[in-house]
């Protein structure tokens, strides 16, 4: 039994709290928001944001970080990408020498263009960092539906406690040492998503669909691969598998939110309709970036900032991508 804290009580905190309170840890929620903590305490569910999934009543929740993470022996950072900084700046004080914190956020921090890990790993030094990700929308987590994911970790200690930590009979976790091909996966496929739910937004089809995805995994997998990742990570559960479900299900909110820009929508009219943080907004801006830093060819990227930031209509962002000049499908294959 281990006593974990979770930073974080939105949809996924909550999520993973109901999953590692079931593996039998003691868990401590905290929130910035009060009026969430008192939802929580007084319904035992996260009516807003996982409604119908019970929380069991052993889960303590608190707006006070400092109770939170006393005595932890594991941290889960669980507060959307754009607040990963602020917020383990203000847990640094009470995290212990050589604590595990393990971020489950995906996204790429504006303006300085760093990883999550990296983020923790700069407000706090004095903790070991990992990473959990993939397909796993806390919807369904929260369900107990069968999902896979990967821990990751530069340290195989760290990624071995997480996966002891975390898997049970419906939630498998494999690990894995390669923490930039993850992250980078988990935060492009966002932006990619956001790209995918534009095409159905603007009404096209399956043909549309399946090629943005596939001509997207040719761009995250050029970044990762000069960024250092591993072209197997790309294809694995943190890459394609998290593309898959975040373009195509009904729960991402980048896909929802990428179908009302599609429809129209500003993206903060989009976000603000969505009612969540849609990560793949903030991420494009750095991913299109880094691509630059990289010199990486990264077009539906680009074209997805256009859209978002540079007043281009989602229909002249996808002829534009159609129409650009003519090239071969993979830079590895010639003829001799």
């Amino acid at each position: 039994m281990k006593n974990i804290g979770i930073l974080g009580a939105g949809s996924w905190g909550t999520a993973l709290s109901i999953l590692l309170c079931g593996n039998g840890h003691n868990v401590t929620v905290w929130s910035i928001d009060p009026e969430e903590v008192l939802m929580l305490k007084d319904y035992r569910e996260h009516r807003d944001k996982l409604p119908g999934v019970m929380v069991p009543s052993t889960i303590e929740f608190t707006n006070n970080i400092e109770t939170a993470l006393k005595d932890a022996d594991l941290i889960v950072c669980a507060v959307p990408s754009p607040f990963v900084r602020s917020t383990m700046k203000s847990a640094s004080p009470y995290i212990k020498e050589g604590t595990i914190v393990v971020d489950v956020a995906k996204g790429i921090e504006d303006k300085t263009y760093k990883t999550m890990t990296q983020i923790i790993n700069e407000e706090c030094p004095q903790a070991r960092t990992g990473i959990l990700s993939g397909p796993s929308h806390a919807e369904e987590v929260g369900r107990k539906i069968p999902t896979t994911i990967v821990a990751g970790s530069k340290d195989k200690e760290v990624a071995d406690y997480i996966q002891d930590t975390f898997m049970n009979d419906y939630f498998r976790v494999y690990t894995s040492p390669d923490v930039i091909g993850i992250e980078l996966g988990g935060s492009l496929k966002n932006v990619i998503a956001l790209a995918a739910g534009i095409v159905d937004g603007l009404g096209y089809g399956d043909n549309t669909k399946a090629a943005l995805m596939t001509r997207g995994i040719a761009e995250m997998s050029r970044l990762v691969i000069a960024m250092g990742g591993n072209i197997e990570t790309v294809a694995g559960l943190s890459g394609i598998g998290d593309l898959i479900v975040t373009c195509t299900s009904k729960h991402s909110r980048n896909r929802n939110a990428g179908f009302l820009i599609g429809q129209g929508k500003t993206y903060q009219e989009a976000m603000d309709e969505v009612k969540m943080v849609v990560e793949g907004v903030y991420s494009a801006k750095a991913a299109f970036e880094l691509g630059k830093k990289y010199n990486v060819s990264m077009p539906i990227v680009e074209a997805v900032n256009e859209v978002l930031f540079n007043g281009m209509s989602a229909k002249e962002a996808g002829t534009a991508l159609l129409m650009r000049n003519r090239t071969k499908e993979s830079e590895n294959l010639d003829w001799n």
